[in-house]
Order: C-alpha cells, then structure tokens, then sequence
C-alpha cells in the first residue's frame, strides 16, 4: 500500500509542489509530523489507501498534536 505526502516547499522563492511516498502509514504520518514541526513547509496533505486527503485539523489530530487556543 502507498501512502502519499504533498505539500508547497516554503523553502522556494515560488511555491513548488512536492510529493513524497511511503509503504506504511506509521512511515508517512512520522513524516508529515516532521514537516509540521519544522514550520517550513505549507498546504501539507497526507492522502491515505482509500485516497481521502486528511489535511489542516484533522491530519493534526490524527498525528495526535495539541489543539490550543
């Protein structure tokens, strides 16, 4: 099964798209977290087996982060 990571390069003069692929979810929210928490990178979706997109909020939760005020 594949599990795919996209997100705009905040590194970049222009926003480019990248897409990054992984065999085991474990694999690609440990990614998707690393990429939150370094807070350069924007528009991060993780798309799962089924092809439903977890993004924002939700993909927060799911990688368990704190929701704060």
């Amino acid at each position: 099964m594949t599990y795919r990571i996209s997100y705009d390069d905040g590194l970049a003069r222009e926003a480019v798209k990248r897409s990054e692929y992984y065999r085991t979810e474990s694999e690609a929210m440990r990614r998707a977290r690393e990429l939150l928490e370094d807070g350069d990178h924007h528009g991060i979706a993780l798309h799962d087996v089924s092809g439903s997109v977890l993004t924002g909020i939700r993909l927060e939760l799911k990688l368990g982060m704190a929701v704060t005020d």
